[in-house]
């Protein structure tokens, strides 16, 4: 697990936009949850996306910074991005927690300029990053 980074490469991203959830859970617990889902960030390995969008790392994110029960962020890049996502956690009270997720990216050149506009300006952005929130929730309320 690796340690925050102020320096590492997608650091110095724009911010895109950023999300909460509030999960009634306590920290800890959203934590091991937050854990399990992010085992799922990504596409596999031969996924035809990560293979037509020349995904770096092959799944699409990479683990950047873990700092327990607080925050957990992953980098990557593709042929039109790079991009990094940031999950960090607040109590609210003993047994509620804020989950806020974080993006951070760049769309270089024309062509990265025509994938945000595909991706994020169709709002299939923040699709993603709804269902990813809702996901967290689940893992954290699994028994």
């Amino acid at each position: 697990m690796a340690s925050p980074e102020p320096s590492s490469p997608a650091s110095d991203l724009p911010l895109l936009d950023e999300h909460r959830i509030a999960i009634d859970a306590p920290r800890d617990r959203v934590w091991a949850g937050l854990c399990r889902w992010s085992e799922t960030l990504g596409v596999g390995d031969r996924h035809p996306l990560g293979l037509l969008l020349g995904t770096q790392p092959r799944r699409g994110f990479e683990r950047v910074a873990a700092v327990p029960e607080q925050v957990l962020g992953f980098a990557g890049r593709h042929r039109f991005s790079r991009y990094r996502l940031t999950f960090e956690l607040a109590a609210i009270t003993p047994t509620r927690t804020q989950v806020t997720a974080r993006s951070n990216a760049e769309f270089p050149r024309l062509r990265g300029r025509a994938y945000r506009a595909l991706v994020v300006g169709s709002g299939a952005h923040v699709v993603a990053v709804r269902r990813m929130l809702d996901g967290i929730r689940r893992e954290s309320l699994r028994d």
